[in-house]
């Protein structure tokens, strides 16, 4: 009954955004790909809690260098499923604002979350003040889960979500304004990437009944993305740090990323979400 219930209210939404749209694609057609989103974002949001906790408790114990190593992969989850997580604009500012986000910066009483905790790692070397901003940060991400586990996912924010990942990481991310005391900045792009592709793969089947030639296009782009970024791996599972990338390497990453947001901005239309 629950599952029903569920596909009842993602069709509804579907039908409510699609209303007009003259593209060939059914809300009906949407229903599957929009639901086996929601349960990559939900098996995300597990993932993000599970490490979050370990995170935290690392942050909590003093141990720095442990704390340190959890960081990045830890904000993977988040960042692979950032165009609903940024739904919910409250916890959003909480879990991922940076400290130019508040009037005092790092100073700043307001300034929590992740950014916080890098600060506090990485600059003041020390956990000390930072205990009550690890709690917090535990609670926000448990309360995302909640909230995401009851939304009934908006249609055009998970097809359009793809194009805005690229566009984000192109316009601001690649500055390195994200994790500017850790430069951890790679692993938040390859998940971002990892997001934005896991929704064009859901849509395959109905990109390609529209225009199989811009699906084999996007699909390239992507791989000549995920394999820019490949280079600067040292390992399997690690990236360089992003501040050993040259001005040069970072206007190429900057132009692949844009080239594959062009295309991405094509799907909402393509959808008949527009």
């Amino acid at each position: 009954m629950k599952t029903s219930h569920t596909l009842l209210a993602t069709l509804s939404a579907i039908s409510l955004f699609c209303g007009s749209a003259s593209a060939a694609v059914s809300p009906l057609d949407l229903v599957a790909p929009i639901s086996d989103y929601k349960i990559y974002v939900i098996e995300n949001v597990q993932t993000l809690v599970k490490d979050t906790q370990a995170f935290t408790d690392a942050v909590k114990a003093g141990d720095v260098d442990k704390a340190k190593n959890l960081f990045a992969t830890t904000r993977m989850s988040y960042e692979r499923i950032e165009p609903v997580a940024e739904l919910f604009s409250d916890l959003d500012a909480s879990i991922d604002s940076r400290a130019d986000d508040h009037e005092k910066a790092e100073k700043d009483p307001g300034f929590t979350g992740f950014h916080r905790i890098e600060y506090a790692l990485w600059e003041q070397k020390d956990t000390k003040e930072v205990g009550a901003v690890a709690d917090k940060l535990l609670k926000d991400v448990q309360e995302l889960e909640k909230r995401l586990t009851g939304l009934t996912f908006p249609p055009e924010k998970v097809v359009g979500g793809a194009a805005v990942l690229m566009e984000e990481v192109a316009a601001t991310k690649i500055s390195g304004e994200e994790d500017r005391y850790s430069h951890t900045d790679l692993y938040d792009f390859q998940a971002n990437f990892e997001g934005a592709y896991k929704i064009v793969q859901l849509l395959k089947p109905l990109i390609e009944k529209e225009d199989k030639a811009f699906y084999k296009k996007a699909d390239g782009n992507f791989k000549v993305v995920f394999d820019t970024l490949s280079k600067y791996k040292k390992s399997d599972k690690a990236f360089e740090e992003y501040s050993k990338l040259s001005e040069n390497d970072r206007k190429l990453l900057a132009g692949r990323v844009n080239v594959l947001a062009e295309d991405l901005s094509q799907l909402r239309g393509m959808m008949g979400l527009n």
